[in-house]
């Protein structure tokens, strides 16, 4: 298939063609979570949109090898290598080892991205279990000039790195506003610039999680594990880098430059970046009261929801914004992203139940619809446009079910194979219903409707159609026609 992929890049902050460095191998790391807490709704939604990028790559016939990272060790409570270690203290809290801490929550992130539909990476790397890569890459940096030992910590040395790269080329902001905005820390004047950041953590002696190393016994700074396991799995440079924006400004403006400072080369060719999510307007946050967790989402056990939505609802919801644009959560949109998702899985359900009500071709251009939906993932993952062009055929699906348009065989045959390509292969929904047992629930339909037939034909009307309306609060809605009842979701 030809590649016409034209994408986003966050280091040029243009639109590029997608050339990869060694077609038709891709090669594409992204920043994984922090598994001392049940994952977020933010970070839900960067690889929901990056498993629509990595089922894209897929089907355009890339060999991809998707690297997502496990951080598990060593991350602070800031970004700037201060405060408490965060699994040490949810393991202090809950009276549990720090991995009890790591295995309990790398589940709940797996069940979590299950639901959601998710493909696996192709390799799912841990900090602690590349320990040795990170030392040896702190080593590296240090010969070439670009970090220095105080009291046991390593610091990476951004004002010597600065004198021959630029520090700041993935934000394009100035060295200087970054220095004022950088707060004096105490206890931190053992580094020599402000803006130097820690390869290598001396452990304090309450410290759990703690490694030997040339310099003491300690563990990584947060940033150095994404360098060592992205050029351990796809080389000094690969090509795709991604992540939350949040990440933008110190983690991946961090990870170039200590990734240069080892290797002499930028790590990744594109830098993409998913935005951000908004409650009713606002930004999501715990603090502010409006931060949800997946499950609450999918119970509606949350003060701001008035019900529950299915995980295919809630991923439909996320392909409906761009994953650059920003995502607005509300109840109204939750409803409506809801209804369109049933309307989307009505339709292909009725494809399996149509006859071809003509011989001549269909007026419906499915070459064309195809194109265009091409067209919408060839520019930047743009799975709104992709939506819109999906539900063009819905439209022609449903008319031609009521025998409002004509339809043969073979655009029947068309439309199936579409819709499974770009809904089911590409932006990778499924009914909801496939994962009960849906032949169980076709039998018990079958008896209502039996049921129903037989008060329609006693002229029980009451009876009838109460069926018909109860059925239809319930999400299912009854459609009569000369071969007989279909049942489908609304």
């Amino acid at each position: 298939m030809e590649n016409n992929l034209v994408l986003y890049n966050t280091l040029t902050r243009t639109k590029e063609k997608f050339e990869p460095l060694n077609a038709p191998f891709v090669g594409m790391y992204v920043c994984g979570p922090t598994v001392y807490s049940d994952v977020h709704l933010g970070n839900c939604r960067t690889f929901v949109s990056f498993d629509l990028i990595f089922r894209y790559l897929l089907h355009l016939g890339f060999k991809v090898r998707y690297v997502r990272n496990i951080t598990d060790a060593g991350h602070l409570e800031g970004d700037r290598d201060e405060g408490d270690d965060k699994f040490a203290k949810k393991a202090k809290l809950e009276q549990l080892e720090p991995m009890e801490i790591v295995q309990k929550y790398t589940l709940g992130f797996h069940d979590v991205l299950r639901l959601f539909n998710t493909l696996p990476p192709s390799i799912e790397p841990t900090a602690t279990g590349h320990i040795s890569e990170q030392i040896e890459m702190v080593k590296q940096i240090i010969d070439n000039g670009f970090a220095y030992e105080s009291n046991g910590t390593v610091y990476f040395d951004v004002e010597k790195y600065v004198q021959s790269n630029d520090y700041t080329v993935l934000t394009n902001r100035k060295l200087e506003d970054m220095l004022n905005n950088t707060r004096e820390l105490g206890g931190q004047d053992e580094k020599r610039g402000r803006l130097d950041f820690a390869l290598w953590i001396k452990a304090k002696p309450e410290h759990i999680m703690r490694w030997p190393a040339p310099w003491s016994v300690g563990f990584p700074g947060w940033h150095i594990e994404c360098s060592a396991m992205s050029s351990k799995y796809l080389g000094a440079q690969f090509d795709i880098h991604g992540g939350g924006m949040d990440l933008a400004a110190t983690h991946h403006t961090n990870e170039i430059a200590q990734s240069e400072a080892c290797n002499h080369v930028h790590p990744a060719k594109y830098w993409m970046h998913t935005n951000m999510l908004t409650v009713n307007g606002a930004r999501m946050s715990k603090s502010a009261g409006n931060g949800f967790l997946p499950h609450q989402l999918f119970t509606g056990d949350h003060p701001l929801l008035t019900r529950g939505y299915s995980p295919m609802s809630v991923r439909f919801f996320m392909m409906q914004a761009h994953y650059r644009s920003t995502l607005d959560f509300s109840n109204e949109a939750l409803d409506a992203a809801d209804k369109g998702y049933k309307r989307l899985m009505s339709a292909i359900a009725l494809l399996d139940k149509m006859k071809a009500t003509d011989s001549k071709p269909s007026s419906f251009d499915c070459a064309a619809t195809r194109d265009r939906c091409y067209a919408a993932m060839n520019d930047d993952f743009n799975s709104p446009v992709l939506i819109a062009e999906l539900f063009e055929v819905v439209r022609f699906v449903n008319a031609a079910y009521d025998g409002k348009a004509k339809i043969d065989s073979q655009t029947i045959t068309e439309i199936k194979s579409l819709m499974q390509h770009f809904v089911c292969d590409i932006l990778g929904l499924k009914d909801d219903l496939l994962t009960q047992d849906n032949g169980s629930l076709d039998e018990l339909m079958q008896i209502i409707i039996n049921i129903r037939n037989e008060a329609k034909a006693n002229k029980d009307f009451t009876t009838s159609d109460r069926i018909r309306e109860e059925l239809s609060a319930a999400g299912i809605q009854l459609k009569d026609s000369k071969d007989g009842t279909l049942w489908n979701k609304i």
